[in-house]
Order: C-alpha cells, then structure tokens, then sequence
C-alpha cells in the first residue's frame, strides 16, 4: 500500500508557469490508457496502465496552463486547499481530472493500482508551480478492503473527503451471448460497486465532519444513454446505464435527508486515447479510424467540464452533463 503520507507537495513560493490481456481501463466505451510496450510494470491487472503512460492523451503542459489556468475560477475559491478523490488517476480523464484540480489549489488524492504514473504527475504539477497538491495512492478498486483501508488512510491524515470523482472504469470485449463470466463481473465490480463503495465513504466523510456543500461527480459515459451497435460494448453500457441510476439514485437520497451535498454525472462520448486500439488491437488500422474520421473530445475537456460542475454555487444542482464531439453521431 502507497502510504498517503508521501505527498508531492507544492510549494507556496514557487513561480506559477515554472517549468497482455485483453483488459483495459476506461470511463467512456471510447477512452482509456495503456503503458507503452516495453515499460516494466508495477503490478500486471487490469488497472496496470504503465509508468510513462501517466500523461496520455494530455495536452501539453503549457495547452494545459492556457485552458485551464493556475488563477482559480470564478466559484472555485470555495474548494481551495479541501480534498479531492480521483480514481482511475493514472492516466486519460483522471489524469486530467487531477492536474485541474491541482492547478485550482485542491488538495488531491490520485489512486490506481499502480502509482507510476501518479508520480510523475505529481512531479510535473510541483514543478510548474501549480498551488494545490496531488498526493499518490494505491488502491486495488476491485478489492473492498482496498477501498476502506484508502479512506481510512484519509481520514486519519487528511480528515476526509470533500468532493469524490468516480473517474476509474473497466471495459472488457465481452459480448451478451459469448462473453465471458468473468470479464462481466470485472466490469460490474469496478463499474459498480467501486463506485458505490467510493460514494458511501465519501458521503459518510462528509456528514460526520458536517460537511454539506461537498460533491459526488461519476465519469459516466453516452453508454450510459444509449446502447452503440457493437456487440462487445453492450455489458459495459449496462454497467453504465447502472451508473446513470445510481447517481440519480443518491440525489434523491441526499435530497431526502435534506443534504446539500451534491451528485453529478459527466457522460462523454469518444474521447482521444489508446481506447480503441485495446479493442481492435488485431487490427491496428481499424483503431486509427476511430479517431481519424472527426475531431474527438480531449481529456481536459472532460476536466474541464469537472471544473464547471464544481464552480457552480452550492444551489445548483447539475444532474448531467452529456457531451460528445461536435462530429459524433450517436
């Protein structure tokens, strides 16, 4: 276990600007990240995503700075210096997720099963002078003790969680008619249940700090709205129509304890990462297609949608967001 205690901090007086298997992790049907071939991996899994694959599919550093800013947003002053929770942080949207929030001066716990990657954001994050901090976690989200154990560490050293980002995701090409068991209870378990047992702490975090302006966002997916035609999407988009219903779900249970703390889905469509070639990875052409035919959704738009969610006043509740490429058809 990656002892939370190791934060990368960063500094106050720094100058802002400074400068295998078939499996794979995703929070959309048409994103994820992998490491690159030949990278010694941590731990071999599902959530082993490679340690130079931490800023996959990011924009460049400086593209980062120019859309998202170091000044925090207007609504954003609020958060400054709380707590964060990003699952699925290594890579694609959580990645991007983390490095935003970091750059709003957030204070912000990053887990995966592997942690490489976190590191290296970290590192990036502290030595471009980003006020917040992003301190690496790991954490087996299939594994319930795993979870607890996590925010157990957070509340012990940090005093909890103040906004949960359920970005991690796990997409296999199991098909309804051939796939296998297995693949189906991977994806419901991490999809799921991991994201229910993050929800459960999180809120429990924060009602027992009195805590009633904190927020639940679940990187959904269009999936979780629609059903695509191929066959191997079609038991992760019921793992995402169950994330749909799960935030709604809470809503009015939050709702019905006369909580403000707020639940929210982001669902993107196609997002550019190495998504496609995991699925088409015997035909390497027919993955480059999937990005070569429009213009796809980046992961800092996704992040920045997160930081929109966020900046909106503690009356507003935002249900959904569901975005796509200008270009995508369904």
């Amino acid at each position: 276990m990656w002892p939370i205690a190791e934060e990368r901090r960063v500094e106050q007086g720094a100058e802002a600007g400074q400068s295998g298997g078939r499996s794979w992790r995703t929070s959309d049907a048409g994103r994820s990240t992998a490491g690159a071939a030949g990278v010694t991996r941590e731990r071999p899994g599902p959530y082993d995503l490679g340690r130079s694959s931490a800023i996959q599919g990011l924009c460049s550093q400086s593209e980062v700075a120019g859309r998202l800013g170091t000044v925090a947003r207007a609504g954003m002053e609020r958060w400054r210096d709380r707590l964060a929770l990003v699952t699925g942080a290594s890579g694609g949207i959580g990645a991007a997720v983390a490095r935003a929030l970091v750059q709003q001066g957030l204070k912000v716990v990053g887990c995966a099963r592997t942690v490489g990657n976190i590191e290296e954001l970290a590192a990036e994050c502290k030595s471009a002078g980003y006020p917040g901090t992003l301190i690496p976690y790991r954490c087996d989200l299939s594994n319930e003790e795993d979870i607890l154990s996590m925010f157990s560490a957070v509340r012990s050293q940090h005093s909890g969680v103040d906004i949960c980002i359920n970005n991690a995701g796990l997409a296999r090409p199991d098909t309804l008619l051939s796939g296998s068991t297995s693949g189906w209870k991977e994806m419901f378990n991490v999809n799921v249940l991991a994201l229910s047992i993050c929800t459960r702490e999180a809120c429990q975090s924060m009602r027992e700090r009195k805590v009633d302006d904190g927020h639940i966002i679940n990187i959904n997916s269009m999936c979780g709205h629609r059903v695509p035609p191929p066959a191997e999407t079609h038991f992760y988009s019921a793992t995402k129509y169950a994330v749909t219903a799960l935030t709604e779900g809470l809503r009015q249970e939050l709702r019905e304890a006369r909580s403000h703390i707020r639940a929210t889905c982001i669902s993107p469509g196609v997002v550019e990462t190495q998504f496609a070639f995991k699925l088409h990875d015997k035909d390497p052409e027919k993955a480059a297609a999937t990005y070569e035919h429009m213009k796809c959704l980046k992961p800092e738009d996704v992040a920045e949608a997160v930081i929109y969610v966020l900046s909106t006043p503690p009356h507003v509740q935002i249900g959904d967001i569901q975005m796509r490429p200008t270009e995508q058809v369904t």
